[in-house]
């Protein structure tokens, strides 16, 4: 059970992490990203495909170097 309990625990982290990241993207990152490139924008779900797939990115390789193989 203390396995189960540290995968739920690291997956509240990587969600609270993505949380954060998140946040600041829509705070910092987009509004500069409107003023650089205000055509590519307008197309919000191409923007919202690319940054959900980044942040899975991220979180994958975040979870997948922190459990390791998994070989005896």
């Amino acid at each position: 059970m203390g396995e189960r309990m540290k995968v739920f625990g690291l997956v509240a982290v990587l969600g609270f992490m993505a949380g954060i990241i998140a946040d600041l993207s829509a705070e910092y990152v987009i509004p500069w990203i409107v003023t650089i490139l205000p055509e590519l924008i307008q197309i919000r779900f191409l923007v919202s495909g690319f940054a959900g797939a980044c942040l899975t990115l991220v979180l994958v390789s975040v979870w997948a170097y922190i459990t390791g193989p998994s070989e005896p």
